[in-house]
This record gives C-alpha cells, sequence and structure tokens, in this order.
C-alpha cells in the first residue's frame, strides 16, 4: 500500500500558516489529481488546494477551523486505492498520525481554556490583526476577510450584519469587497472603536511633522480603498528600507521598432498573440542579470542573498488605477514567442482580478513601462525585498549623430528611449547600477532586427 502525506503548500512569500476553510472531499473518497480538495485562508488569499496526485482520501490530519502552518502534514492519501487501515505513520518532517492527534486534543485542551477566558473578559469590538481566522457567535472569519475589515475599520457588529455566499453563510473575500462598495455609496452606519496600521494616517493622527490637509469647501474627500491603501504603505516602507539612487541611459531602439512593424501582422497571425515592445524589453533584461547576478539579490540585514532563479516582476495598471505585479519566473529560460504569450495573458487576467497568489509573488526584479503612459522617463520606488526595478520610458523621435564609414558623423533621424534604474545603495553601489542599465540598452541596441520570431 502507498501512502503519502498531503502537506498544507506555500502560499506566497511571508506566510507562514493557513485555516482549514472546508474538506471539499470526504475520508475514504476518491480523488482525482489536481481536483480541488480542500479551501484554505490567509490573510493575504482565499484558495483552494488541488490533490497533488490520484488516490484515496484516508485520513484527515487537520480538522475544519484548525490552523496549519506551511509545510505540515493535513491529511494522508492512498495512492493505490487499498483500503487497509493506516498505522502510524511518520513522515520526512518526523510527524506521525498519533502525533497529530495529540496535538489536537492539546490545542482543544486549549481552545477551552481560552473559551473560559473569554467568558469573564469584555468581548473585543474590533477585528484585531491575529493572523488567523476568527469566530464570533455561529460565524467564522477567514484571516483574509479578518485582515480587510481590521484595514475598513469594520467592527465585528457590522461584519456581523453581511450576507455570506460561502459555506454555511461563510463571508468570503467576494462579500465583504461587494459590501464596501455598497458601503461606500450609503455612508458608514457603524463606528469603528478600531485604529488604521497605515503609517501616513499614524503620524498624522500622532502628531508628528506630517501637517493634516484641511479639506476646502468644494473638496471632495475620498477614501482609499483597500489596494491603494497597501499600496500606499508599501512605498513608504520601500523608502524607509532601501536607499534608493537612479542611473539613466538613452538607447537607439530604431531596430526593435522597424523588426516589429515588420513582424507584428505575421506574429498576430501565427501565434493569435499581440506582439508588444515588453516581451523584447523583458528579453533583454533577463540577459543582463544574468550578466550581473548581483542585481539579482534580496538583503536580509546584513546578509545577502543571491538569487538562483531570475523571476521578473512586471507592473500592470489596473482599471481602477491601482497595480499589481505579476511575475515571470525564470524569465531567462523563455524565448520570445513566449515571453509575449504569457505577458498578454498576465495583463489580460491582471485586469480581471484574476491572478493566483503564486502568479504575483517571488520577484527577484521588477520592470514598469511608464512609456505607456507618455512619459519620457522615471524614478520608481524598488518593490521589496528586491533591489532594483527598471522604468522603461516612451519610444521618441530624435534627430541624432551617427558615424557612418562613408559620410563621417550625420545627423539622422532614430527612435530613443530613456531607461531609468533606481536601485539600493546598500548593496549596489553607482558602478554596478550603472553599468547594470547600459547593458540592458545594449542588448536593446544589439538587437538582431533580421531573426524571427
Amino acid at each position: 500500500m502507498a501512502l503519502i502525506e498531503i502537506l498544507m503548500p506555500q502560499m506566497g512569500e511571508s506566510v507562514m500558516e493557513a485555516t482549514i476553510i472546508s474538506w471539499l472531499k470526504k475520508e475514504g473518497e476518491k480523488v482525482e489529481a489536481e481536483e480541488p480538495l480542500l479551501e484554505v485562508a490567509t490573510d493575504k488569499v482565499d484558495t483552494e488546494v488541488p490533490a497533488i496526485q490520484e488516490g484515496i482520501l484516508k485520513e484527515f490530519l487537520a480538522k475544519e477551523g484548525d490552523i496549519v502552518q506551511i509545510g505540515s502534514p493535513i491529511a494522508i492519501l492512498s495512492t493505490d486505492g487499498s483500503e487497509i487501515e493506516i498505522a502510524e505513520k511518520k513522515g520526512e518532517n518526523g510527524t506521525s498520525t498519533q502525533k497529530m492527534e495529540e496535538a489536537a486534543e492539546s490545542k482543544k485542551t486549549e481552545k477551552i481554556v481560552v473559551e473560559e477566558i473569554e467568558e469573564v473578559q469584555p468581548p473585543q469590538k474590533s477585528i484585531e490583526n491575529s493572523g488567523a481566522g476568527i469566530s464570533h457567535g455561529d460565524r467564522f472569519y477567514s484571516p483574509l476577510v479578518q485582515n480587510i475589515a481590521r484595514e475598513e475599520e469594520i467592527p465585528v457588529e457590522e461584519l456581523d450584519t453581511i450576507e455570506g455566499t460561502g459555506k454555511e453563510g461563510r463571508v468570503t473575500k467576494n462579500d465583504i469587497i461587494n459590501y464596501l462598495k455598497k458601503r461606500k455609496n450609503r455612508g458608514r452606519q457603524f463606528v469603528s472603536s478600531g485604529s488604521s496600521l497605515s503609517p501616513i494616517r499614524t503620524a498624522v493622527e500622532k502628531g508628528t511633522s506630517i501637517p493634516a490637509p484641511i479639506p476646502g469647501e468644494d473638496d471632495e474627500v475620498v477614501e482609499m480603498d483597500r489596494v491603494r491603501r497597501i499600496i500606499a504603505d508599501r512605498m513608504v516602507e520601500s523608502r524607509n528600507v532601501s536607499a534608493h539612487v537612479h542611473s539613466f541611459v538613452e538607447a537607439d531602439v530604431t531596430k526593435i521598432v522597424t523588426w516589429r512593424d515588420k513582424v507584428k501582422d505575421h506574429f498576430f497571425k501565427d501565434l493569435g498573440v499581440k506582439l508588444t515592445f515588453t516581451p523584447i524589453f523583458i528579453e533583454a533584461l533577463a540577459k543582463a542579470l544574468k550578466d550581473y547576478p548581483m542585481m539579482n539579490i534580496s538583503v536580509d540585514g546584513y546578509k545577502i542573498i543571491k538569487r538562483k532563479h531570475i523571476n521578473i516582476g512586471i507592473a500592470v495598471a489596473l482599471p481602477d488605477g491601482n497595480l499589481i505585479v505579476p511575475v515571470i519566473k525564470d524569465a531567462d529560460q523563455m524565448n520570445l514567442v513566449s515571453l509575449a504569450k504569457l505577458v498578454n495573458d498576465y495583463a489580460a487576467r491582471a485586469r480581471v482580478n484574476q491572478l493566483s497568489i503564486e502568479e504575483i509573488t517571488g520577484s527577484t526584479y521588477t520592470l514598469t513601462n511608464v512609456g505607456s503612459f507618455g512619459s519620457t522617463m522615471g524614478t520608481p520606488i524598488i518593490l521589496q525585498p528586491n533591489v532594483g526595478i527598471l522604468a522603461i520610458g516612451a519610444i521618441e523621435k530624435k534627430p541624432t549623430v551617427i558615424e557612418t564609414e562613408e559620410y563621417g558623423d550625420v545627423i539622422t533621424i532614430r527612435h530613443k528611449m530613456t531607461l531609468s534604474h533606481s536601485y539600493d545603495h546598500r548593496v549596489v553601489d553607482g558602478a554596478l547600477g550603472s553599468m547594470f542599465v547600459k547593458r540592458v540598452g545594449d542588448y536593446l541596441e544589439g538587437f538582431d532586427d533580421n531573426r524571427t520570431f
């Protein structure tokens, strides 16, 4: 009999645990590979976990509502369909079924103690940032819903009024987001006792040097949505963590413009994908990162983490004005066609909120195309924990002096573009930062305009 442990999968960077919302299969039931097995929640996302392979679900090692560490066993799967009773099995991490049962019993005892304490303490009126799912009355709130409620300053009393469409009336991410839209239109009906964790608002509330703006009589005051609040906090945090410096290079991309104009119709006809400039920029950037591996790093205190994979994040503007950064994993291993297909797919799904947590985490360097909005250059803020971000400016026709063998120096019209490189001066000195962006420019200028797709 072949028995394997199903482990709680990684849910993204910095996520250490997840809450089991519901099992979608029963013990003894057959499951197919990649078939949804259970629903889990973190403070970042609610998602389904698929079966790792075909088999019979023999035993649950964790129950609905349990908080499980990433990498811990949650169930046992029989891969040969045998009905033999499972004996105590010790996995690679040294965890056995018996030990899991003991841990569950211990957690049950701990829960009873907590409930007894709660009976003699006043109930909390606001959602705290516990990082785990919470229950209030007969309702369970996932860590993601809890996190949204905390950031939007929704007290428990108000949260209890939201109609849930999940299992057993559970409030899902979409439920609370839809509620917030209606709440914004009709005005708040509850007063929250909680406070925002935004460093911007906290600084104002504490009376620091940031002055609070006073709205004029005709001004409109609009609350930031949840995504914009997160972006605001992350930008301030990145500035506080990294010592930002910038280097600029102007690149002649005439060959690229001419080649793309020549092949883009055939590209779309043959492959059904639009050929934009972005995959060409990614290709050059990935080559430069291979040449300068010290740009493909992260910083942990006084330690430098050298990344073995080149994963390029691409900033995508959303219809609501916010940003999301899908990540092209192992970009240096992909050809131009593969890059073009993935870029188009990510951009389309990002705009309708269909990207998974795995597709927006794990970047080692970031690319943003400010030129698509008409900017000639920009000084973007580094996306942590990267140490660099490259901004691509608008392509413009410019009179340029070039040297020819027959006529010497001549003035001609060329397509030029500015590359703006922001990098972390804690670990990237000006020499490296400048040479790196120059290398990206060299790859763009040296583009082979006789190549096929």
